[in-house]
């Protein structure tokens, strides 16, 4: 049995951050102890983990094997200390979240600041990403993500109600390229696109009619990973662009851009907070549940 944990946790870290460097920060500790206790794990057990170059760390198959069965293991040992060391009841310790880019009820600020206030005790890290991964084996407490998308195995809670996704443009394009009547007009339009990443391909735009779900191939002129980007240059009259309703409601409740194909965005499931289904769940992220749901019934009161 392997008695020394700390050659693992500095594993776990590099597995996660795919970088020395990275694991070293999160730790607290030099690169160079991080290297020598990967090193000394991969002696104890007599296979290399790692495969490290001087631009690159990725893990071996036997890494891969041990990553897949560790993390979850090691989620529940620190969620189970966690319980033990909690003193007068409070909660604390580090809260890592992963949460989508397009999660504005979230991200807003409100919630978490308010969640802050509350718990004094509680580190909060998140994550803005739209990758989809399995967050407990990257390491995370919980995510952020739209309730059509995540795993059955999943436990969730709602963190907004449900959402439309919206095409919008300025004024100053309409009044020079015309109004679309029906989504398929759209190809004849300058379209701004999102990407998660360079490698993928711009996401085709959803929309329904007569109970029908259907989506569009826009090909846009202009896209990007970044949705503050796709506002502004449609703000601009560069384009119409597509994206959830309350992101753009600043800018619609202004007259900056104009909601467009209004009967063909009908409404949908929105943003939940999801995390293993565990027996028994660490104090920081319950208090976060607890804060979730009380923000969201004060919202709506």
């Amino acid at each position: 049995m392997i008695q020394d944990f700390s050659g693992i946790t500095a594993f776990l870290a590099v597995a996660e951050t795919r970088s020395f460097r990275a694991a070293a920060e999160r730790i607290g500790v030099s690169r160079s102890a991080i290297s020598q206790a990967v090193r000394a794990l991969e002696n104890r057990l007599g296979t290399a983990l790692v495969q490290r170059t001087t631009r690159s760390v990725s893990l071996t198959e036997a890494g891969r094997a041990l990553f897949d069965r560790l993390a979850p293991a090691v989620g529940e040992v620190a969620a189970a200390m966690a319980m033990a060391v909690e003193r007068d009841g409070r909660p604390s310790g580090l809260l890592r979240l992963a949460v989508s880019s397009i999660a504005e009820s979230f991200l807003s600020g409100p919630l978490i600041a308010t969640f802050a206030a509350a718990n004094p005790g509680i580190q909060i890290d998140v994550t803005v990403t739209d990758e989809e991964f399995d967050i407990v084996s990257r390491g995370f407490d919980a995510g952020v993500r739209l309730g059509e998308v995540l795993a059955n195995d999943m436990v969730a809670v709602p963190v907004s109600g449900d959402q439309r996704q919206l095409v919008v443009g300025a004024p100053r394009y309409l009044e020079r390229y015309g109004t679309p009547s029906h989504p398929r007009d759209l190809v004849e339009h300058v379209c701004i696109g999102w990407r998660p990443a360079p490698e993928v391909a711009p996401y085709r735009w959803e929309f329904s009619e007569d109970g029908r779900d259907f989506d569009v191939d826009v090909r846009p002129r202009i896209t990007t990973n970044d949705m503050g980007m796709m506002i502004r240059t449609a703000v601009a009259g560069g384009g119409l662009t597509c994206g959830m309703e309350e992101t753009f409601r600043p800018w619609l409740g202004r007259g900056d851009l104009i909601a467009l194909l209004d009967d063909f965005c009908p409404a949908f499931p929105g943003f939940f907070l999801y995390f293993p289904d565990r027996r028994n769940l660490a104090p920081k992220l319950r208090a976060l549940i607890d804060h979730v749901r009380l923000y969201r019934h004060s919202q709506a009161g």
